[in-house]
């Protein structure tokens, strides 16, 4: 990526190294020191700030997204943890050189970014000590959605039903999976 045009103090190695991680762990929580503490361990000490600013500037150009955590019950922003998504699923490829991985979290980041465009904002859902995939608040009708590669395992579908069965309000819940049924 030539984000150093606009960016021209940005280390592109290191930039390079930041991106990948977030390729890698999109639809994953993280955090900026989280990020800072990995690129540590593997032989690169950037800075929890410097990640940051590696972070704005993907998102500033589209590269990133992402998704605060929201208190459905406590009805409040929670400041730590987001998730972070791929503003096109291509860049797994372009960063990390493969396609493989995580099926379930590059479904996942499909289904955030057709969610973003369609409601414009999309949050992670607090309950308890569960999450929901995705909220989309809307003056009139929030929504709900847990996504899944397959829930055809009993114990999969109980997991995923759960944080959607905790909420204590009557606005839509959706469960996408791949599963085909009939």
């Amino acid at each position: 990526m030539r984000i150093d045009r606009r960016h021209p103090k940005i280390d592109t190695a290191a930039f390079n190294d930041v991106a990948s991680f977030l390729a890698d762990n999109a639809g994953n929580i993280t955090s900026v020191k989280g990020v800072a503490d990995s690129m540590r361990q593997t032989k690169r000490g950037i800075s929890p700030t410097t990640v940051g600013e590696y972070i704005a500037a993907m998102r500033e150009n589209y590269l990133l997204f992402r998704a605060n955590r929201y208190d459905i019950k406590g009805k409040a922003y929670l400041q730590a943890m987001e998730k972070y998504y791929l503003g096109d699923p291509g860049f797994r490829f372009w960063f990390l050189g493969k396609t493989s991985g995580d099926l379930g979290h590059r479904i996942e980041n499909v289904v955030y970014l057709e969610l973003l465009r369609r409601h414009r904002t999309v949050h992670i859902g607090k309950v308890g000590s569960t999450e929901v995939d995705f909220y989309t608040p809307d003056p009139e009708s929030d929504h709900y959605y847990q996504v899944s590669l397959t829930v055809m395992d009993e114990k999969t579908l109980a997991r995923e039903l759960h944080p959607l069965q905790s909420i204590d309000d009557n606005h839509p819940k959706t469960l996408l999976t791949m599963d085909r049924i009939g």
